[in-house]
């Protein structure tokens, strides 16, 4: 027991997981689940789903676990130690998986068990199972299937190699400006790019390329050239356009190679293209049903999208005399006019969203809203800023979760949710495991001892990580496979996290989660109500950004040739939908990691899917609201039970009809979003 990945009698060992640890420990792991593979798979072995279960999943759940760790530590502690072991047990874990998905005896093993001895949770365990063998191969033969598993081998080796190089790409650029350059730059921003140049023995301000720095830069300098330096610089990360030896972390040939291998596979099982494979375990029909979705939200959009840049274009010419803005000059245009229309700025808004006081207020409504409690605890962190919670109810622990807030070099952009182990009645001992979950962000870190400061754009995001967080931790369902998120299909598995978001434009809910930076004082209403004129400020736009992103993404896994360069297609996407067109030399598809390198393939859509279920579903809380605002904790509770807690224990337009009565509309997301 001295290797802590192979301790699971409590919480990962995060303090004392070396590098040197993984090997062994995946070794171990993988002797013992081939050993149950083998067990259960005998031609003696009982086909009944418990029998199954205590041997074969007990052994996987241990792996999974393990592997779940280190692919936890190599996303947010980057090392080149932990890289390297990370890197050197992957082809083996994924053999595994890969092997395990297609073993024809297990399929026939699952295929002889007797519905009827099921309960609901396993019939729907049992019908994903059989539909998943399929599409994992199991009815391929010879060398078909040895191919399907190489492929399978390979686009783990590639997403790994995409991931690192678009972490790479943003830790390895940065620029260190003069205090003169950074005019307009807000103080806090400011501060943190000092201390980081003098942390390193350098003149100036290091500017970097990750969010908390880059995003304030491109809206607030009033310099053109350094936001165009920077602009270039993030638009170009791990691409051929990338400037000096920044191309070595080219992901071109990598995505080239990603593409084909996903075109071979869907044709070794039978599919056209692997849009088809995308969809079968989704809430969409076909990738035509898809297409037309979005290109029916565009054409909604684009009136509102125009409108938008034609306000900017005005703004431009008449105030900043700026009569053909760039891609870079956009952000700062679209900033100032905000300022200019609403009378206010994000920096003035983020001076109360200070970090502890958010996190109190979202406690609050999780706490009112789903009756539970949630309290500090302990339990072993990567890094000192990791705090550990637990949630209950009654009295009785329902699940916990590591909230890991801020950036650093290291730790991979952008924000997440992942499973530390799944709410499962075991098997092996006839207790209830408790759920546990990770949710990571890249907020700035505070500066001169006070709190971190949050934009509202990053409390949107806090509140929807703990969407999807509630969504695992608060399901009711034993079955591990389809609790909490599992098995839940793709394109609904946004609705809990983007229904979460809408409580950050309620007054009631703002009041208790912010405080002034300096003075303690809460928001003022008069603020509140300027953000919520500017709530749909540009909303036409971003709309078709991420339809764009959508279209661009189901198009290239169905009409695109992997064989072709697919710069061509994007740019047909983007004078189909863009209002805006970027630059020649932009290539944001290099670091496009939802689809290259984070499950979204062909998925991307989902987002969009998802906002229609999640805008429909908070209006029940509208129309239940008391006459002063507050969520109705009835709705709350119809909520829980009907989408939370049934996890993937049913299809999910089940659980959406369970709670609303009815089918989803599209009326509540353009009501939302002020294109009714």
């Amino acid at each position: 027991m001295s290797n802590p990945l192979l301790d699971f009698s409590d919480l990962p060992a995060f303090d004392r997981i070396t590098p040197a640890d993984v090997a062994p420990a995946i070794d171990t792991l993988l002797e013992r689940a081939n050993a149950a593979l083998e067990t259960v798979t005998a031609a003696d072995f009982p086909a009944q789903w418990n029998a199954i279960a205590q041997v074969l999943d007990v052994a996987t759940e241990e792996l999974g676990r393990a592997w779940g760790a280190v692919s936890h530590l190599n996303s947010v502690a980057d090392t080149p130690e932990l890289r390297a072991a990370y890197n050197e047990a992957l082809p083996r874990v994924t053999e595994f998986w890969t092997r395990l998905g297609a073993d024809e005896r297990l399929y026939a093993k699952y295929k002889a068990i007797d519905p009827a001895s099921l309960n609901a949770e396993q019939h729907q365990a049992l019908k994903n199972a059989v539909r998943n063998f399929v599409l994992s191969g199991a009815e391929l033969t010879g060398a078909d299937k040895e191919r399907f598993a190489q492929i399978q081998e390979r686009q783990a080796e590639l997403q790994q190699k995409f991931s690192e190089n678009t972490l790479d790409a943003t830790d390895a650029f940065a620029y260190y400006a003069g205090e003169s350059e950074l005019d307009g730059v807000p103080d806090d921003v400011r501060q943190a790019a000092r201390a980081a140049a003098q942390a390193e023995g350098k003149e100036g301000c290091k500017l970097t390329l990750k969010m908390p720095c880059y995003l304030p830069v491109m809206q607030f300098a009033t310099s053109s050239a350094l936001r165009e330096r920077l602009y270039r610089a993030y638009v170009t990360r791990a691409s051929d356009q990338a400037e000096g030896d920044g191309k070595r972390f080219d992901n071109s040939d990598f995505i080239r190679e990603i593409l084909a291998l996903r075109q071979e596979e869907a044709r070794l099982l039978g599919y056209v293209n692997f849009g088809e494979v995308s969809v079968v375990p989704k809430m969409a029909q076909s990738p035509a049903e898809v297409v037309g979705f979005l290109r029916d939200l565009a054409r909604r959009a684009r009136p509102h999208a125009e409108k938008d840049v034609a306000d900017l274009r005005a703004f431009a010419a008449d105030h900043l005399g700026l009569s053909d803005p760039q891609a870079w000059d956009w952000p700062y245009v679209a900033e100032k006019l905000k300022e200019a229309r609403y009378a206010f700025s994000e920096q003035e808004v983020k001076q109360y969203f200070t970090a502890p006081r958010v996190l109190a207020g979202l406690f609050k409504i999780i706490e009112t809203l789903f009756e539970v409690a949630i309290r500090r605890d302990t339990a072993p962190v990567w890094h000192p800023a990791v705090e550990f919670y637990r949630i209950e109810r009654g009295g009785q622990l329902v699940g916990q979760f590591y909230l890991d807030q801020p950036a650093r070099t290291g730790k991979r952009g952008g924000a997440w949710m992942d499973d530390v182990r799944t709410r499962w009645l075991r098997p092996d001992t006839g207790q209830l495991q408790t759920p546990v979950a990770h949710l990571v962000c890249n907020f700035a870190e505070g500066v001169d001892g006070k709190p971190a400061l949050l934009t509202h754009d990053d409390v949107i995001t806090l509140f929807h990580e703990f969407g999807h967080g509630l969504h695992h931790m608060l399901t009711q369902v034993n079955e591990r496979d389809v609790s909490g998120i599992g098995g839940v299909e793709w394109d609904a598995v946004e609705l809990p996290s983007q229904f979460m978001e809408n409580f950050c434009w309620e007054w009631k809910v703002l009041q208790h989660m912010t405080a002034h930076v300096e003075t303690g004082a809460p928001l003022p209403r008069t603020l509140f109500d300027k953000m919520m004129a500017a709530r749909n400020f540009q909303s036409g736009m971003q709309t078709l950004r991420q339809i764009e992103f959508a279209l661009f993404d189901m198009l290239l896994h169905t009409e695109h040739d992997p064989a072709q360069d697919f710069m061509p297609l994007l740019g047909l996407v983007r004078s189909e939908v863009a209002v805006l067109q970027p630059p020649a030399f932009s290539r944001t598809a290099h670091t496009f990691s939802h689809i290259f390198a984070g499950g979204y393939a062909a998925g991307y859509y989902s987002y969009k899917w998802a906002e229609v279920l999640s805008a429909d579903a908070y209006a029940a809380f509208e129309e239940t609201a008391s006459e002063d605002g507050s969520p109705s904790q009835e709705t709350g509770r119809r909520y829980r039970q009907a989408i939370l807690e049934a996890g993937g224990s049913r299809p999910a337009m089940e659980s959406f009809k369970a709670f609303r009565g009815r089918e989803p509309s599209l009326d509540a997301l353009l009501r939302h979003q002020g294109m009714a």
